[in-house]
């Protein structure tokens, strides 16, 4: 089949130099190059990512987590005023 085909200088070049070497017209060239990216290998589907979970043990009596979580909402809500006072 014909067709015309916009390729890019680099590798127009590219393609002209294989010719070249291996003393085969362009176009069976170009042809080959297009049927060795379509026939290559295609990337395996990969496996789901799977997270095994861990026990880190119970949260330490010496820590207060109710303490933490309140001081972990405060830096939140200081962090969202700061954001909401830049956008004035």
């Amino acid at each position: 089949m014909r067709t015309t085909l916009t390729i890019e200088d680099g590798l127009a070049n590219e393609l002209k130099r294989r010719a070249i070497e291996a003393g085969k017209p362009f176009k069976q060239v170009v042809n080959e190059a297009l049927l060795a990216g379509l026939q290559g290998p295609i990337t395996p589907r990969l496996k789901p990512y799977r997270l095994k979970p861990v026990s880190l043990g119970a949260p330490s009596a010496a820590i207060d987590l109710v303490k933490a979580l309140q001081l972990a909402d405060g830096l939140e809500d200081d962090a969202i005023r700061a954001k909401l006072e830049q956008r004035k």
